[in-house]
């Protein structure tokens, strides 16, 4: 039986081909560094497992969620969002319950967008939103991100029929995979440039929580009138180390978070009522195992930092999610130089390329293994004797 020209329209996986490099190269007995996968290596807090062991024992749920999920965790996700935002969510027509954020921002050109419809995407981005592009039959321009611009999109030099033809605008901070943070300044611009151009604005806040230096990253929708145009997708993976526990929410801009609704109460029966008890949990409880989990990337990113810089090899600093952005040294390509890592110092790491067109030159390093891992994957790097001219500078 051949497969739907849908299904051979999708991308390659990427990350799917890069766990398969890793998983052959420690099949071969090799102590592989892994700084390719994106996947938190801490566990869930005790206090939100035991939350869903609890309700797992409630015989309630083990029935169907209500279509468009609990009340109790979108009530919770509205006071979080006051608590730590001060915006003023409605959950009953402002919050979308998803199982994982993934899930959103795949099906969001579905519930938006007609077949040769345009979208702007961030260059480099997460490669699934492509993933979204391909099921819904749209068509996509890129917005480079650039060092020099602080890895934001420069609107200014985008050319106003790609402004006017784009119907849906995806945009991600604290950014994966560059590591970089917006502004409220920033924010505000995108709410100016949506309105005046009628662009549907979602912005990926899966690594919301995670901001270095004393930054605290702020939400899209504490800009003026960011709710009139778009919404924000939140994940519980990250923050609170819940990935493979697939929660998360879309909030903000009642339309859009009806369309979303409306797709899903096609496609699933929201999620296990268990786990969406313990989200409104981790939600509502004190947040010190988030604020500790900050502080625990963030001595990794300074220790990747300190090291990097001891065998020449200058990097700008993530200011936010638990991703670092390296520039591959010369001669390589970023494919060249992630397979000769692997090959010659058992250490993975995701090619830039992988995340766009302006991803090549670069390489993405996540900060998923603790210190110790981290100065020994950059020494076994040192003694490729790849930055030693750079050293000597």
């Amino acid at each position: 039986m051949e497969f739907s020209k849908k299904l051979q329209q999708l991308p390659p996986q990427f990350f799917a081909a890069l766990v398969n490099k890793v998983n052959a190269a420690m099949a071969e007995g090799r102590d592989v560094i892994n700084l390719g996968q994106g996947n938190p290596d801490q566990p869930t807090p005790a206090h939100i497992v035991e939350a869903l062991q609890m309700a797992a024992t409630d015989p309630q749920t083990h029935k169907y969620s209500p279509f468009r999920g609990i009340a109790e965790l979108k009530q919770a996700a509205a006071d979080f969002y006051k608590r730590e935002y001060n915006v003023d969510i409605d959950p009953h027509t402002e919050i979308a319950i998803l199982g994982g954020t993934k899930v959103g921002l795949v099906e969001l050109p579905l519930a938006l967008l007609n077949p040769g419809d345009y979208m702007l995407l961030p260059d480099p981005g997460y490669p699934d939103y492509l993933s979204g592009v391909a099921l819904a039959d749209v068509k996509f321009d890129t917005m480079p991100l650039k060092t020099e611009n602080q890895f934001l999109p420069d609107y200014s030099a985008l050319a106003d029929e790609v402004k006017q033809r784009a119907k849906l605008m995806y945009l991600n901070y604290p950014n994966n995979p560059t590591g970089g943070i917006a502004t409220k300044e920033f924010f505000e611009q995108t709410v100016q440039m949506a309105k005046e151009n009628r662009i549907a604005i979602a912005h990926d806040f899966a690594y919301g929580a995670i901001g270095f230096d004393g930054e605290r990253p702020p939400s899209f929708l504490q800009a003026p009138g960011a709710k009139e145009v778009g919404i924000e997708l939140y994940t519980l993976s990250k923050s609170y180390n819940m990935a493979g526990w697939r929660i998360g929410f879309a909030v903000g801009n009642a339309q859009i978070v009806e369309a979303i609704n409306i797709i899903q109460d096609h496609l699933f029966c929201s999620q296990f009522p268990a786990i969406q008890h313990a989200a409104a949990l981790a939600l509502n409880e004190e947040q010190t195992c988030v604020e500790e989990l900050r502080d625990l990337y963030e001595r990794r990113r300074n220790v990747l930092l300190e090291e990097t810089q001891k065998i020449g090899w200058h990097i700008t600093a993530p200011k936010g999610s638990f991703f670092a952005w390296l520039p591959v040294p010369a001669p390589y390509t970023s494919e060249q130089f992630a397979d000769l890592l692997l090959e010659k110092a058992d250490i993975a790491v995701a090619a830039g390329n992988g995340f766009g067109e302006y991803g090549e030159g670069y390489i993405r390093v996540g900060l998923l293994v603790d210190e110790e891992r981290l100065r020994e994957a950059i020494q076994r790097i040192a003694k490729l004797e790849l930055f030693t001219e750079m050293l000597s500078k």
